[in-house]
């Protein structure tokens, strides 16, 4: 018996991982169920990288079209599972902000230089339109071009840089 209020169903017909590894190239080959040939330098994305990170994760071929919808990483067996988790932590350039050098507003535009846990950058943002509070003391910046820069805890900054990032949250 279903239950009337379930509308979900499952497509048995839908294509399914059975393993993922890399070849001797270094590329990122997807064995699915029921088909002879593997998929070789096929491609990971997630749907929702921030939200939800170990879930929805489209498979794709080498020309960009999607072959399979992971509902979690968990469907994978361990040896495929750290590889994708692999492949997916090189997706992201999501630099951790540890210190402001300097910051100006100008134009309606914010432009700061930060040392991050991979260096100095120098990005704009648009002011509060941009920054996205996760948390009293974290949040994260997207730049003019879509880039995003975290800052894990607004209390483990110096003075300086918590009086002025402090204005965005």
């Amino acid at each position: 018996m279903t239950d009337a209020t379930d509308n979900t169903t499952e497509n048995t017909d839908a294509p399914r991982v059975e393993r993922i590894e890399r070849n001797e190239a270094g590329k990122l080959v997807v064995h699915l169920v029921g088909r002879e040939e593997p998929v070789v330098d096929a491609r990971l994305a997630r749907y929702f990288p921030w939200s939800l990170p170990g879930a929805y994760i489209s498979v794709r071929d080498a020309d960009n079209h999607e072959l399979v919808m992971l509902k979690e990483l968990d469907e994978l067996d361990n040896a495929s599972r750290a590889i994708a988790e692999h492949e997916l932590a090189d997706k992201i350039f999501n630099p951790k902000i540890t210190r402001v050098i300097s910051h100006k507003r100008e134009f309606g535009m914010t432009t700061m230089q930060a040392l991050t846990d991979r260096g100095r950058v120098e990005f704009q943002f648009n002011g509060r339109n941009d920054v996205r509070i996760l948390s009293p003391t974290r949040g994260i910046f997207r730049d003019v071009d879509g880039n995003t820069l975290e800052l894990p805890d607004l209390n483990e900054l110096d003075p300086q840089s918590r009086k002025f990032i402090s204005r965005y949250f």
